[in-house]
């Protein structure tokens, strides 16, 4: 009933709105930094000289504990919500992508040299099918981390969206509107990740082919 009474006021609408545009700009810049940052260093020597250790020591720091130090640079608005939320996501993913590029069979490069691949060739037909079923495993640590981020960063300083509704709640001991945002979250959460999954299925029917 309150589900239903929140959608019919447009509070909830208003505010799954909100919630969704700070997670899908957090997740894009995450996605890419991620992307970028472990082919950098997976596929380079020198990259991986220059960009492993810092990822390394930024994944020893707790990220949430980097909100106030990011309020300080980035004020307390939208700007260091969505930097949180894409920190959050890109580690998951570095790490997951940048140890399947490392782990990839020294016999299938050997197999490459064989007939002289260039360098394109090489990515597209041995690394890329390579380091696919280890960059999906940190896109679905990445999809989780955003949401389980947002529920902390939609109370500090929101006028909008499902935590700062939630914040409100506390206040006024709405515990009923409390547990329609936890539904909500729980569902996004189970959805983004089911969709995840569907796409790993198909990218990867050729594993599940072998597999069988």
């Amino acid at each position: 009933r309150t589900a239903g009474h929140l959608w019919t006021a447009g509070t909830l609408p208003d505010d799954i709105l909100t919630s969704l545009e700070r997670a899908g700009y957090g997740f894009a810049i995450g996605l890419t930094a991620g992307v970028v940052l472990a082919l950098a260093s997976g596929l380079s020597r020198v990259g991986e000289a220059l960009i492993d250790g810092t990822v390394q020591l930024n994944r020893a720091i707790p990220t949430l504990g980097l909100i106030p130090l990011f309020i300080l640079w980035l004020g307390i608005g939208e700007t260091f919500k969505i930097a949180i939320i894409a920190i959050v996501v890109y580690i998951p993913i570095y790490l997951n992508l940048h140890s399947a590029l490392s782990g990839i069979d020294n016999r299938f490069v050997e197999l490459a040299e064989v007939p002289g691949l260039s360098r394109i060739l090489f990515i597209r037909q041995i690394v890329i099918p390579g380091a696919l079923p280890g960059f999906f495993v940190g896109l679905r640590l990445g999809v989780t981390g955003s949401w389980l981020s947002l529920v902390v960063l939609e109370q500090i300083n929101a006028t909008s969206g499902l935590g700062y509704m939630m914040f409100q709640a506390q206040n006024y001991g709405q515990s009923d509107v409390i547990l329609v945002g936890l539904v909500v979250y729980g569902v996004f959460g189970l959805v983004s990740d089911s969709a995840v999954r569907l796409i790993e299925r198909r990218v990867l029917s050729w594993r599940r082919t072998l597999s069988s």
